[in-house]
């Protein structure tokens, strides 16, 4: 007990420090209340819980068309994540979660673990419960975390302006009519973005780099006001009408 707490205050510590200078503002120092880590730093080799929350928080760092797997393990995949993690936020490259990196991870998460950019609220219109979907509804809000996070990331690849989510976690009596009974909406880990079509193309594009393996955008019947991000165990991408893409 006395070592936890006296970690919980070195990392309250480091967190004001770590504020100087970044532009972020008092009001996200209640993140360190989201989640207590265990030690650092957390290094290649491991295999614990401490990685796997690591690893949702990451996810969005990989290459095209790559999924971060949710095991727990320290692997190659998650060493490179955090290294595009730590060179996208200008700190040390090294492959480590240590202090710096988990104090930065801090200041991006609020009280409840999600993005300080995205809410559970928003991920979620339709009711406040989570339940009714293809799954339960406390994987259909984890799901929902993790689709966070990457959306976090495409945030921020593309120059941190604000991002605007139409649709996400939908319970079968949320559904429209028309929809597939496949919809990932179901499942809690999709994402409809709204903006103009060079934004949209962008989230589709941003998309391939962040972890998603559904991606339906312009050009794809029933796509043209929004992009669609989820996580597909098929994965499946097409925006015809996307340059680039």
């Amino acid at each position: 007990m006395l070592r936890r707490a006296l970690y919980s205050l070195l990392a309250c510590v480091m967190l004001m420090i770590g504020m100087v200078g970044t532009g972020v503002t008092a009001g996200t120092a209640h993140a360190v209340a989201c989640r207590t880590w265990s030690h650092l730093p957390l290094e290649p080799g491991e295999s614990n819980e401490d990685v796997r929350q690591l690893q949702i928080r990451v996810a969005g760092w990989v290459t095209s068309g790559e999924r971060l797997s949710y095991d727990g393990v320290y692997g190659d995949r998650t060493e490179a994540a955090v290294r595009k993690f730590q060179q996208a936020y200008n700190l040390d490259v090294d492959g480590v979660a240590g202090t710096q990196t988990i104090t930065k991870i801090n200041q991006l998460s609020d009280s409840d673990c999600t993005p300080i950019h995205f809410s559970y609220a928003e991920l979620n219109r339709c009711n406040s419960t989570w339940a009714g979907g293809a799954v339960s509804a406390a994987t259909a809000k984890s799901n929902a975390l993790k689709t966070m996070w990457k959306l976090e990331a495409i945030r921020h690849k593309l120059g941190d302006t604000p991002m605007t989510v139409s649709s996400g976690f939908r319970s079968d009596a949320c559904q429209p009519p028309d929809s597939a009974p496949t919809s990932r909406h179901r499942f809690g880990d999709a994402a409809d973005l709204t903006g103009t079509l060079a934004r949209r193309c962008s989230y589709a594009v941003q998309g391939k780099t962040s972890g998603f393996s559904e991606i339906l955008g312009q050009g794809y019947e029933g796509h043209n006001d929004h992009t669609h991000l989820a996580h597909d165990p098929s994965p499946f991408w097409s925006a015809p009408g996307c340059a680039g893409f």
